[in-house]
């Protein structure tokens, strides 16, 4: 090559922001984002975890202010996917008692539990809920005799060492410094906590162990803890270092590794040793009996090992050679969504939206979000933590082809909200649909990274009655020779009427799009070609369109001639976005439809938190990288990321500009946004199959270099 031209090579390298080739120094990456706090700061508690078990800590290490946090901000609790509770069902209500008829598109009555409001609605949405494990606070005896509150807490110094997973608070009480280290054993549901200080060699400081009857159930998202009647639950101390905990028919243990003591109705005490200056000790919270206890630095060591593996085998990007003022806020969020994922979204069921910070629809999983919540640990070079997540579905594939059978279809039909037991909830969720393909979707993804044998013999069944259960849900209509989709029908975009919906615009591509990869898995498996399914891909009504632009769905064509169907979703946009290119979906009327939105959507009324990673991911694909980038980052309802990179939500229900808001955010950390932040990036990196771009989600202004390792493309 001659040398102008390695000089033009070089010029190109540095305008489009290609990676150095130098590999990334992850350790100083990760610790530059490193959330530090130095106020009593409400929305920003830290949490320590293993992917299933979560402890989230206030300012003092632990959770001595948790009163204060919810009142203002986020939560401070202890939570597990394993810990579920369940009253008493003296009526034997079933899903059947929740029954509505509904006319299906053939003209056949159809029963759905949408009924939530009636007694049997109300026990099966509430029930099992998830239940928390307890609550860890720091006393101090204050030489003037007068409570312990946050303007106690002085000279605030607080770290979440993100490459070891622990948190250190440093801060002074009277004058007198304090330290606590706290962290979580990744192995394990236990805790690791060391204290140090002069208010604990002269006995003035302890440790307060307490536990709620649960969340108020009364409460659908951000739930109090509900301290009433303690009489309705058991906390037994045998010995001298295990709590056995009994609430209702739920029974766990909380194991110690000093001497706990006694101090009242579901109150114990973890007492210093005269002339100490330290406290330490570990808690183990589990469904059974711990044998042994580890040491607090066993737990420390073993989450540095589990973090530094983490940090060093992930996609990494490095954005500290950019101009662009935007960088450093997309490199952080990138680092803190990574972190808050895996700590809250990889447990033995999948998450809530709330992942383990605090509670939401009472726990339960929708299965709608799973895309959002898992595919990004596949295309970051974590499928380990997607494996796990479809770990469940696999398991209850069983009460998946039960569901399909009740409502006459073939295959799996996957339930939307749901507990550990995989059992529908009422309301309008046996109507949503947009969740049934994601299986296939996920499944494709992990065989991806892994084209093998072992892959298709693990999913397959996953994938192929998945793939029969959407064939059979749709109904080939005579007078147009297609197969049209509902109803009834609640679209993604959920504002429509749900005993009227017809053929949305999502939904129908990604029921093509899904079968079609159906199809690839069955020649894989050297099934050959399913008849039936292929008759679906052809026959499928087209996309909606109206003026020239997708709208939500066929039967409610009115998204760019009426307000009131411009906010929520903009799910018009997801079949070239979220989805890959494919037939059946026009560019040109994609582009329209992008437009459209970012011009003509009711932002203010009701937005989701993954609704502009979606929406950056369908400019994207268009090839309109600055879009992309500022929807992306953009400062707009639902989408603001506090200092520890979590992004709370407003109410749920629609709200006017202008219009009060309750004064705490109704649901308090959303892990969807940070999942779909995620899985946006990745797309804006990476690419996709067949992209010839570099990084095709970043402008090329010369604003932006990019270093990027450890990516996976998406389809």
């Amino acid at each position: 090559m001659s040398f102008r031209r390695v000089v033009k090579a070089l010029a190109w390298l540095a305008t489009t922001g290609v990676a150095w080739a130098q590999p990334i120094d992850r350790p100083a990456l990760i610790a530059r984002h490193d959330p530090i706090v130095r106020t009593v700061d409400y929305e920003s508690p830290l949490t320590v975890g293993n992917g299933g078990f979560a402890f989230t800590a206030d300012v003092t290490g632990l959770q001595t202010f948790g009163e204060a946090y919810y009142q203002r901000g986020i939560p401070l609790e202890t939570l597990s996917r394993w810990c579920w509770v369940a009253d008493e069902n003296p009526q034997g209500y079933t899903l059947a008692d929740a029954n509505r008829d509904y006319t299906l598109a053939d003209g056949r009555v159809q029963p759905f539990p949408t009924n939530a409001s009636t007694p049997a609605g109300e026990w099966l949405r509430k029930n099992p809920r998830d239940q928390p494990l307890g609550v860890l606070q720091l006393e101090w005896d204050k030489p003037d005799g007068t409570p312990f509150v946050p303007t106690d807490v002085e000279e605030i110094d607080q770290r979440l060492d993100l490459w070891v997973g622990v948190i250190t608070s440093r801060y002074e009480l009277g004058g007198i410094p304090v330290e606590v280290t706290t962290a979580c054993d990744p192995g394990s549901d236990t805790i690791a906590v060391r204290i140090r200080s002069q208010w604990v060699r002269t006995g003035q400081m302890r440790v307060r162990l307490a536990f709620p009857r649960g969340h108020d159930p009364a409460v659908k998202n951000t739930p109090a803890l509900d301290w009433s009647a303690p009489e309705s639950h058991r906390s037994e101390l045998q010995g001298d270092r295990t709590i056995e905990r009994t609430i209702g028919g739920t029974k766990y243990f909380v194991c110690s590794s000093r001497a706990l003591h006694a101090a009242g109705p579901h109150v114990f005490k973890l007492e210093p040793e005269r002339a100490r200056h330290e406290l330490a000790f570990t808690l183990r919270f589990g469904q059974e009996r711990a044998q042994t206890m580890p040491t607090v630095a066993d737990v420390t060591n073993a989450s540095a090992a589990h973090w530094a593996k983490f940090w060093r085998t992930a996609g990494v990007l490095d954005l500290s050679g950019s101009t662009n003022p935007l960088a450093a806020k997309l490199e952080r969020r990138v680092v803190l969504s990574q972190y808050l994922t895996a700590v809250q979204l990889a447990g033995d069921v999948p998450p809530q939206e709330s992942g383990l910070t605090c509670s939401t629809w009472y726990g339960k999983h929708h299965t709608e979000m799973m895309w959002w919540h898992a595919a990004h640990f596949a295309l970051w070079n974590h499928p380990e933590l997607l494996a796990k997540n479809l770990a469940w579905y696999r398991a209850r594939l069983p009460e998946a082809r039960a569901l399909a059978q009740s409502r006459g279809l073939k295959g799996a039909r996957w339930a939307k909200m749901v507990g550990p037991e995989g059992r529908e909830s009422p309301g309008g969720n046996p109507l949503i649909v947009w969740n049934q393909p994601h299986a296939i979707y996920l499944a494709e993804l992990l065989y991806r990274l892994a084209p093998t044998p072992e892959t298709l013999a693990a999913y397959h069944e996953l994938v192929l009655e998945t793939a029969d259960g959407l064939a059979s849900m749709v109904w080939l209509d005579p007078k147009r020779g297609e197969y049209v989709l509902g109803p009834p029908l609640w679209i993604a975009q959920e504002i429509h009427d749900q005993a009227t919906s017809q053929n949305p615009s999502f939904e129908l591509a990604y029921w093509r799009w899904a079968l079609g990869v159906a199809q690839q898995w069955r020649e894989r498996l050297k099934l050959g070609r399913d008849a039936k399914w292929d008759d679906v891909i052809a026959k499928l009504s087209a996309l909606p369109v109206r003026d020239g632009k997708y709208v939500a769905l066929e039967s409610h064509p009115d998204t760019w001639t009426n307000l009131a169907s411009r906010h929520d979703h903009p799910e018009m946009l997801m079949p070239l976005g979220f989805l890959p290119e494919a037939p059946g979906v026009d560019r040109a009327t994609m582009e329209r439809t992008l437009d459209a939105v970012m011009k003509e959507w009711d932002w203010e009324t009701k937005i989701w938190g993954w609704d502009y990673p979606m929406i950056a991911m369908t400019a994207t694909r268009l090839g309109r990288p600055e879009v992309a980038m500022e929807v992306l980052l953009r400062d707009g309802p639902n989408n603001r990321y506090t200092a520890v990179g979590h992004v709370p939500q407003r109410s749920d229900t629609a709200q006017r500009t202008g219009q009060s808001g309750p004064g705490r955010r109704e649901i308090a950390v959303y892990l969807p946004a940070n999942g779909s932040f995620l899985s946006a990036v990745a797309l804006m990196i990476a690419g996709w199959d067949g992209c010839e771009v570099e990084h095709p989600g970043f402008p090329k202004d010369g604003t932006w270099r990019v270093r990027a390792e450890g990516w996976q493309r998406l389809p």
